[in-house]
Order: C-alpha cells, then structure tokens, then sequence
C-alpha cells in the first residue's frame, strides 16, 4: 500500500536493499523469507515484542536522492507480489519525468505530491467504510488477517500485548481479538507460537492469581488450558472476553448472530486506537446494564449519563448520582444503594426548563409531567447540551394522547357494546361481568376488566376481623408512601418501597404495583391494541403450542375456584396462546400456565400478558425454552452460592444430588408450585421488586433453615421430603383470601403437628443472612455459569446424535464425534462468514439435536474436498455436488449430519461392491444433474421406471411435506425403517452411454496423482472398452417394437436378464447382460419421425492417432464404425495411454446441445445403448490395480486432522521469486 511520505534517517538498519535506481529503492526486512540467521531471529524477535508495522509489511520502498542523506518511505507491502506492483508502477510512471527535474528538492516535492495524490485518489472510494477505525487500528487488523488467515468479513474488536504461559515460560506476544476468534501471535528467537481459538469452543473463563502465575486470565476449552497475563489493563480485557464469549454462546442457545448495532450512539470525538466495534460492544454493554437496572423495554437504547444531584423533596435533601437520558425515559439512580431510584417516560413530560443557577443549586433542570410531579436535578456539567438531547427526543415522543390516563377499548357481548375502562389506578368492578352471559369462546376479544380473584372473591370474615384490619393498615401505608413518593411511573423508589413490600403489598394494589416494578407497564402503554390483534390472530389456529396449552390448561390452580369455570380457563388460554404467537422460539412451556395462572387473578388479560413478556423476555430470560437455559444457569449459580455461603451443606447437597432436583421446581414456578398459595404470592410480590437475586437468598434461608435435618439424611428421597414438608408449612397468617388446598399438603408428616413457618420472617432472614448479594455480581456468575450449561448442553447433543447415527455407519464413535465437530463448525462458520445470514435461520432449537445443525450445498463441497478419499482434482466439486444432491433425499437443499456421514462412509467402509455402488449412483439421478448431461428428460423418465426405495421414500416425503402432518405416515415411515431392507444391486438402474462416460471421467480424475497411475489408468482403459463393448452387444436385444416395450414396462419395472457369451472376449462370459426397453415419448417420437435409420447412432471411444501419448478420445460416426467392426467392440483406447486431461478438455459431454455435439464429433448420443452395475462390478473385479484402489483403507482421523490445519491457512498471496518478477 502506498504510505504518505514518512522520512527515514537510518536506510540501511536491520533491512536488506533487493533493488535500486537513482531515485528509489526497494527493502527486505532482515530475517523475513529464507535464511536471515542470528541478526534475523533478533530482528524478528523485536518486531513481535514492539508491535513493529515490519511484521506486516517486511517489504518498503524509499525515495532518494543522490546527494540527500534523508530517506522518504513512499510504499509498504505484506508480499513480494504486492511491492513489486507499486515498484513497476514508480519505473514505467515516474523515472522519466523524474530525470528531467534540475533541482533534487523538486524532485522529492514532486514525488511526495504524487504520492499523496495516489493516496487521496485511493480514499476517496473507501472513506465511507473505513473512517471509523483509526490508522493504528486497521494496520493490527491487517496483521491479524496476515498472521492467522483471517477473511476480510473477520472483524477485529481489539488487540492487547501480554505474555502466554507456555509451561512455566512466558512467551511475550499480542493478543487479538476478533467477533468470532481469539488469537495470539508470538516470536522469540526463531520459535513461533500461534494460536487460534473460536469464542463457541470456550468453556470457561477466569481472572485469578496463583503462586505459579501473576494475575492472569485462564481460557478453557475442552481440550487444553490457557493462561495470559502481564496485560497492561486486564479488567477492561477480561470484559471484552466476556462479552465476545457470551455473543457466542447467545449464538449456540438461539441463533443470534453478532451484527453491528447501527443505532448505537457514536463518540463525539473519536478515541485513538480504539475500533468501531469495540465501541459499540461497550455501547451494548452499558444499554444492557441500563435496561436491567430501570426494568426497561429491550429496545431502548442508551444515549448518554451525567453526574448530577437530585432534589428529593420527601426527605428535604440533593441526593448524587446519575441521570441517564435514551429514547424514551430520564432515568437516575443514587450512588448509595437504595437510596433513591427514578424513571420518567418522555410521553408523561410535559416540560423541561432550565433554571436560574446560584451558588447553591448550580446548573438546575427541572422536569414537569402529566401528574402535576416536577422533578428539580442541579450540579448537571453540560446542561444546554442535555437539555437541547431531551428535547429532540421528546419531538420524536408519539403526541397522543397519554394511555395511562385513560385507556380504553370494546367487545361486543350477546350484542351489546360495553365499554371497559382499563386503568391499574382506578379498577372499576363492571356489573355486565359479575353476571356471566358471555361467551368467552367466540371469535370476539373480550377481556376481564380486573383480576379473576375480584370476580371469584368469596364472602369470606376474614375481611371484618382482626386480617381485614390488617389489610386496610398495609393499603393506608401504600397511600401515604404514594403521597409522599408519588404515584405511579414516575414514583421515587427507595428502601422505604422495599420495606413496604417486604411486608407484603395489599391485594388490591398487587396487580398495579407488578406492573410497575417489573416494567411491563411502559411496554403495555406504548403498545396498544397489541394484545388484542394477537389474540385475534391466534384465534382457531393450531400448532404444537396450542396443543400443549389445551393438555395443561386444566392443570393450572385446579384448587382455585378462578380456574374451575370457563371463564378462568378461556383468559388462561388467550394469554397463553398470544404469548406462543408473539414469541414462536419459546412458544409454550410446562411451568409458565402456573405463572400466567397467579398474574390473571390479580391483572385484566392484557397486564397478564405483558407480565408474562417482562418475566419470559427480560427478568428470566432463556427460562421458558425446550432446554430451560436460564434455569440451569441459576441452579448453578445457586450451587456456586451455597458453597460460598454454606459450605458444609453444601458438600452433602451434591453428595445427595439435590440441588439440581430442586432448584428447577423452584425457580421455574417462582416458589408457586412447592408453597401455599397465599405465601408464594409474597416470593412474587418481593421477585417483581428485587429480580432473581431475591428468589436466590431465599432458597439459601430456606436451605440454611434445614441444615441440621439435611445433614443427617441418607439419601436424595429423605432430603426432598423435608424440604417438601418444610415448604408446605410456610403459612402467611395475615393473607384476607381463604386458604386454598395445597397439593404437597400429603407430604406433612402424621406424628407431630407441623412445625409453622411465617412468610414474612422466612423473608426477613432471607434479607438478615443473605442480603448482601448484588444484582451485578449475579449477573457476572450468570455469563460464567452459562458458558459452562451451553457447552455441557452442547455435549449432549453430541453425544446423542452420535449414538442415533453410530449403529448404521461404519465409522466409530471416536471418528464421529470428530466428524460432527467439524461438521459444527463448518455450519457456525457460514453463520458469521457466510454473505448472507440465511445460515443461522436454518436452525431450529425445536428439532431434534440430529436436524438442529444442516449444511448447504456449498458447505458439503469445503468438507468433502478436505475429508474424501476420491480426490478429483478440478472434477472434484462436481462429485460432490452429485453425492450432495444424492444425499438430500427431501429435496430442500440442505442436509444434516447422518447424511453427511452417511455419504463420508460410503466412501471410507465396504468392500469393492458397496463403494462401487456408491460411485455408479452418482452418475445417475438424482446425483447426476439434468444440465449435466445431453438426453436429461430421457435420462430422468429412464431411472423412474427403476425406482429405488431412496428415491421412492424422497418422493413420498416431499409430497407429504406440503400436506398437514399425518401420523400414521411417520409410524410406517418409521416401520420402514426399522426394516432392515438391503438395497441390493439388482435394484440399480442400467445406466446410458453419456452417464457412463461421465463415469470414466471421474475415475480418470480419481487416480491421477495416485503413486500408480500408469497401472490404473491402464486398467480403467481396458475395462471401459470392454463395458462399450458390452454395451453395444446388449444393444440387439434392447431395439424391440414399441409395444413389447410398454407390455414390459407394464409387468415389471426390471427386465429379464439374459446372458450371451461375448465372441471375442473371454472376459465377458461370465458377464449378466440385463436388458432394458426404452419407452420414453421422446424415443418414439425420433422413430417415427426418422424410420430411415435402421439403428441409433453409435458412440465408441476411440484413439484418433493411434500414436503419441496422451491422445484424445474421439467420438465416432456411423460411417467410421461400419468400416471396422474392431475399432466399435473394442476401442484401441486400452493401450493404456488415455489421460484424465484428455477425457476432461475433449469429450465436451457434461450441459451441450445434441447438435452442438454432432457438429463438433459428427455423431449423437447412442440411446439403446445401456449397461448394468453387474456388468460394470464384473469387469472391474477383473483388473487387480482398481481392486486394490477402491479396497484400501484411508484413516479418517488424519483427514481431519489435516482439514483443521489446512482452514486458517495464510491467505495472504506467496511470494514469488525476484528473478521470475524481473524476468
């Protein structure tokens, strides 16, 4: 590349001169290429520790002048080739004009101009994509890309210089990482260390410090441990690291592919050495932190944060701490925990003034809402600037009217229209519900104008005693707080909510308040309507969803008169089944009609459904899918907990296996299932407000509440029973609702009376014991835990379809699980290398693991190139594109890993026969492509006549594919397949002329290069023209009348065989001939039309010459062949002279026009002409050269081994000799 002029002082320091003129020379850094010695190791040595531009670029040209001792660097590159460009370019366009110039200083002014030009002219096309990423910056990538043969689509996110722990040696080097990679390059003295690690192969991650090593970062894998060190700032890497892993990992769990997030903010002022993605990644990191915190929508985005106090007038006090401002909310947050947090949505602003500053309240805001609230901030750096970023946002705030005033919409019931006000603030119970003529079954969208538990209240005391007394106090405190606080979005929260909600939130501000604290309340206002268009659309729609809905909806709260009726049951389902429709990757799972069923007795449908996306989408997240990821990944964090906090139980715990068992009831139910009602809806009350750190120090009272007993337990059994009995009496005495029956009341035990546990005390210890876990380091054990859950899933998957596919392949199991790794990786590779990102939609988490990874076309040709003992050559994609097409049996393009081994140990297991098979069917169709050959319709309506049971079984399952799903047809599928129903060679089709010849074009292909070429094409020569010759003979029997033809083909799809002894070759009389009538319409057709001709024209392989190595096959006409007999039943190609290049460059078969074909040879394809798979294996068996190709063994491993080597090869162009570029 060219650089702008830079002036060397020192041209001749540690680079070689390799060409010069008066006004240029062209260097070599020492020690690159061959040879170099001492003084190259030393020079390569510094280059790596210093970072120097020398390692990727060892080339440079430097202007001179006679006289001057100062050098101009002019141009760099990373080859020979690349140098040598710029080096012509500079003789042919500058030598001359050069010599003309008087003055050496004009000479340089001339050149630097020059160069800048070229330079300008080249930015000028690529400034758009570059200018993001400083100069530094993008000569790292380019040595990224060069050092470990990267493609152009790798992006660099950042690059760090560190030491890495070879044994008890540092190897001091540079650490690159890359969206998809973690690389590092060292070079010591002549010894080179590289290595390459994808994010998806990592199993853990950890910054620690040992005695053998300083703080350091260990990276490991499944095969090996890493260890880096000596960074110059190891936080700000381990997080990098964490993020790149946890994108991958997102990736394997749901498909997420890493892209740039376009609508990130961009930096004011550029940061030097830093790249656009490394922003953005940042940018993504704090938007995720900012969203977790505030409770906020998933696609809010960030804009800025400022320091700044707020005045918070129920305590008289400025509190400091941070405002951040994003799309739609001004959110803060105190810097001293819990003392005050506080959201307010840009659609309840109604103004935002700048007030007077004085020495006391510098720089004040204040900020105005629909609730008569005014918020003061002061102490704020860059107010203009804030203030000028609100008010852009809020023009871009939609100006309807605010629906958290007055949200409203209608239904029609048994033809009247009624009108329901939806408001959490002010609930109005509606008489037309209380009665019950509604059918809640129709195709309308009713919606319950409050929770279930208001409408299936029954007259209970408990409100006029000493329970209601103590309800009416908990709602008057709420009132008070919401007088002092506010109401509402915009509330402040502080430790006081937290107290008022520890003690338990009154039941008729529940519903409100869940909205709230959760944040489903913005997505729900800012979403109208949503709810009931789903509704609408899922309506009489079925899937598997909705099947498992309807299997479970009975099921959920049976003990709650809500849920014993049809209106219970109706709103159960709409929720439920909207949900599955807004959310198709989860859809639905066992645990969430529990959940929906506890949020609808206290919320209207639609809050239940927007409960529902905050708890599946943001507060739980990866819960509710097939494999329950989030779930396990807190049950490990649970386990990591109880070892940190009790340790002696927690040695028992894993000894017994409890943990696991437990934790999932717990987690995924929120407590819902294994406690009373009436004390579980507490645990949620208090998870709404606090997240999962709450339902985590709870489990750890609960488990501390019971260590004694625990510790004594024999096995798993007596260790759920305690806790079972332990949780069935964790009563709360102050709930107003009756009790309702609990269904693990079986588990008391019938000797002593139960011992009663308060919910509110089990919560107060929870807080006194375990209440210093912080949300940040929950979330910081989370992305550990998780790399740690994916891959053991990951193994799983495996191990399981290694398992389905292992007892019909030849392979063993070792030689599998390799072949799926690299499978794997080569579908996760187009995910984030591919052009488009069609790749990660191919993958369902709903199949089975076996369909879950499937590879293209183009895919199937990388790995078979690498991994087949058939090497073709340039024929070699071809063969693949066949055995491709012959694998994917439902015609969608794509297979998956039993097809793929499948067609690998065709190639690799079997005897002669099998592998034969496996050949010949990959000239036939489906394998052989229609453009591939000349008579293609002729060709396919041929092999139907044959159908095989593959391609009977393809045929059936594409049908059915577009038909709805029948059972009974994947019970005979299956049935079928238990069957072991040996294909035998007698079901193979007879083959034609043209696939024939296609055929021996790929077995002169397959042996070229081979240690005994000569021998083998010899034989193939030989065994070629006596199967033409066979051919030809066979081809009396086959040119009957029309009628005998379709009679036969009417009886039976496989003629009778017949032999005949060949006069002239004894190799050919143990030969079976079957015969095989041509009945296509096109063949009629050309009869009819030309009944002049006694035969079809004829196709023979032939020498042209008769001399001379190497000579071309030449097809011949009727009039050659009639003259001698000889040259058409036994071709002179069985001198053994027939080379591949010949077959490949001259019989033009493969995609031509019969009559471009007949004007090029003067002869058509020969129709009747045909030969069978016997015919061909007999005449194989004959030759022991080609028996001993196809019976040798080829070790699959080291085919692998050589295959991962060989994918990140250097992909920088080699070198090429100085002499061959002057020459």
């Amino acid at each position: 590349m060219w650089l702008g002029p830079e002036e060397v002082l020192l041209a001749g320091a540690l680079w070689v001169t390799e060409r010069a003129n008066p006004f240029f020379l062209l260097q070599r850094r020492r020690g690159h290429g061959k040879g170099g010695g001492l003084t190259g190791l030393l020079v390569g040595t510094l280059d790596v520790v210093l970072d120097s531009s020398a390692r990727v670029a060892p080339y440079r040209i430097l202007h001179q002048t006679q006289d001057s001792q100062v050098y101009w660097a002019v141009a760099c590159g990373s080859s020979r080739k690349e140098i040598t460009k710029h080096w012509e370019w500079l003789e042919n366009n500058l030598l001359q004009t050069l010599s003309i110039f008087d003055n050496e200083e004009d000479i340089t002014t001339f050149v630097k101009g020059k160069i800048h030009g070229i330079i300008a002219e080249e930015n000028k096309n690529e400034q758009p994509q570059s200018e993001e990423d400083p100069g530094k910056f993008k000569e790292a990538e380019l040595k990224m890309r060069k050092q470990f043969g990267m493609p152009e689509v790798e992006k660099l996110v950042n690059y760090y210089s560190c030491s890495y722990w070879k044994g008890r040696v540092p190897r001091q080097g540079w650490l690159y990482l890359t969206v998809n990679h973690l690389c590092f390059y060292s070079f010591l003295l002549g010894k080179e260390v590289t290595l390459v690690i994808q994010w998806v192969d990592v199993t853990q991650l950890e910054k620690n410090a040992t005695l053998l090593f300083p703080e350091c970062i260990k990276v490991s894998t499944r095969d090996s441990e890493l260890y880096f060190s000596m960074f110059l700032n190891i936080n700000e890497t381990f997080k990098l690291m964490e993020q790149l892993a946890n994108i991958a990992m997102r990736q394997l769990l749901d498909n997420e592919s890493f892209l740039q997030d376009k609508s990130l903010p961009k930096p004011r002022r550029p940061l030097k050495n830093i790249s656009a993605l490394k922003r953005d990644l940042d940018a993504r990191a704090k938007n995720e932190c900012y969203r977790a915190t505030f409770r906020l929508p998933k696609d809010e985005c960030l804009d800025g944060h400022t320091d700044c106090t707020l005045w918070t007038p129920f305590n008289k006090m400025h509190i400091p701490g941070q405002m951040f401002v994003s799309n739609n909310y001004i959110c803060f947050a105190s810097r001293a925990e819990e003392a005050c947090h506080l959201i307010i949505p840009l659609r309840e602003v109604t103004i935002v003034e700048k007030a007077d500053s004085s020495s006391v309240l510098p720089s004040p805001l204040s900020i105005s809402t629909k609730s008569k609230m005014t918020f003061f901030f002061a102490n704020l750096k860059d107010r203009d600037f804030l203030v000028q970023r609100i008010s852009d946002f809020l023009q871009r705030t939609p100006s309807k009217k605010s629906c958290s005033i007055d949200r409203e919409w209608k239904w029609n019931v048994a033809d009247a229209s009624i009108l329901v006000t939806s408001h959490p603030l002010a609930v109005s119970p509606t008489s037309g519900l209380s009665h019950r003529p509604v059918s809640f079954c129709a195709g309308q969208v009713p919606t319950a104008s409050q929770g279930l538990l208001k409408l299936f209240r029954r007259n209970s005391e408990e409100l006029s005693g000493p329970k209601g007394a103590k309800e009416k106090m908990k709602e008057e405190s709420w009132n008070i707080h919401f007088f002092e606080y506010g109401r509402g979005m915009c509330m402040y929260r502080t430790a006081k909510t937290r107290e008022l909600v520890q003690k338990g939130i009154p039941e008729n501000l529940r519903g409100e308040l869940w909205l709230l604290f959760s944040g489903a309340w913005n997505e729900m206002v800012t979403h109208p309507g949503y709810y009931a268009d789903l509704v609408e659309k899922s309506m009489g729609r079925y899937n598997l969803a909705t099947e498992e809905i309807e299997r479970d909806l009975h099921r959920s709260m049976p003990e709650h008169p809500a849920f014993q009726n049809e209106l219970g049951i109706a709103a159960l389902r709409r929720v439920l089944t909207a949900y599955a429709f807004r959310n198709p990757t989860i859809g639905y799972c066992q645990a969430m009609n529990i959940v929906t069923s506890v949020l609808l007795l206290y919320c209207n449908e639609e809050e239940a459904f927007w409960l529902l996306v905050a708890l599946c989408e943001r507060m739980l997240p990866d819960y509710y899918n097939t494999r329950v990821v989030g779930a396990l990944v807190d049950q490990g964090i649970f386990e990591e907990l109880t070892r940190e906090y009790l340790p002696q139980l927690s040695e028992k715990m894993q000894d017994l296996g409890v943990i696991s068992t437990i934790s999932l009831s717990w987690f995924l139910t929120l407590f819902l299932s294994v406690m009373p009602f009436e004390s579980a809806v507490v645990i949620v009350d208090c998870f709404f407000y606090e997240g999962i750190k709450f339902i985590l120090q709870v489990s750890l009272a609960i488990l501390d509440a019971n260590m004694e007993k625990l510790l004594q337990c024999c096995d798993e059994g007596e260790a759920m029973t305690i806790l079972g009995r332990y949780l069935d009496n964790v009563v709360n005495r102050q709930s107003v609702s009756p009790p309702i029956p609990h269904l693990h009341a079986l588990l008391t035990s019938g000797d002593d009376p139960p011992l009663e546990i308060d919910i509110f005390e089990l919560i107060k210890t929870s807080y006194e014991k375990f209440g210093n876990l912080k949300a940040d380091d929950i979330e910081q054990m989370r992305f550990k835990q998780r790399l740690k859950v994916i891959q053991s899933l990951e193994d799983t998957a495996k191990k399981s379809v290694v398992r389905a596919v292992s007892g019909d392949i030849g392979f063993t199991m070792e030689e599998l699980e390799e072949l799926y790794v690299v499978f794997k990786a080569k579908y996760l590779m187009s995910c984030y290398w591919g052009n488009n990102r069609a790749a990660a939609a191919r993958r369902d988490q709903s199949l089975p693991y076996l369909e879950q990874y499937r590879i293209d076309m183009e895919q199937f040709k990388e790995l078979f190139s690498s991994l087949t003992p058939w090497a073709c050559g340039a024929h070699t994609p071809v063969l693949a594109g066949r055995l491709f097409r012959l694998l994917d049996e439902n015609r969608d393009s794509l297979i998956n890993f039993k097809e793929f081994v499948t067609g690998m140990s065709g190639m690799y297991h079997g005897d002669l026969t099998e592998k034969l098979k496996v050949l010949y069917k990959l000239h036939l169709p489906p394998a052989l492509n229609p453009e591939e050959t000349e008579s293609a319709l002729e060709a396919t309506s041929y092999f139907t006549e044959d159908v095989t049971t593959e391609v009977a079984c393809s045929c059936l399952a594409e049908e059915k594919g577009t038909s709805p799903q029948d059972y009974r047809y994947y019970l005979r599928m299956w049935a079928k397949e238990k069957e072991n129903k040996k294909e035998t060679i007698k079901d193979l089709p007879k083959m034609s002329q043209e696939q024939f010849i296609e055929l021996c074009k790929t077995l002169y292909n397959m042996f070229s290069e081979d240690p005994v070429e000569q021998e083998l094409y010899h034989a193939i020569a030989t065994v070629a023209s006596l199967l033409l010759r066979i051919g030809e003979v066979g081809k009396k029997f086959s040119n009957r009348p029309t009628r005998k033809s379709e009679d036969c083909k009417a009886n039976s799809g496989q003629d009778p065989v017949s032999e005949e002894e060949s006069p002239t070759s004894e190799q050919s009389q143990n030969s079976a001939v079957e015969q095989q009538p041509q009945a296509d319409h096109e063949d009629k057709a050309s009869v009819d039309a030309q009944p002049e001709k006694t035969q079809q024209e004829n196709q023979t392989l032939g020498d042209g010459s008769g001399e001379g190595q190497g000579s071309p096959l030449q097809l011949l006409s009727d009039d050659e062949t009639k003259d001698d007999m000889s040259m058409s039943s036994y071709s002179m190609v069985s001198t053994g002279s027939l080379q591949c290049e010949d077959i490949a460059d001259d019989t033009v078969l493969v995609g031509c026009e019969g009559s471009s074909a007949a004007a090029r040879y003067g002869s058509t394809i020969d129709t009747d002409w045909s030969i069978s798979f016997e015919q061909i294996l007999a005449s194989m068996l004959t030759e022991a050269a080609l028996v001993n190709y196809f019976e040798k063994k080829v070790n699959i491993l080291q085919k692998i081994k050589d295959q991962k080597k060989v994918e990140r090869q250097f992909s920088s162009s080699s070198d090429y000799e100085l002499s061959s570029a002057s020459g």
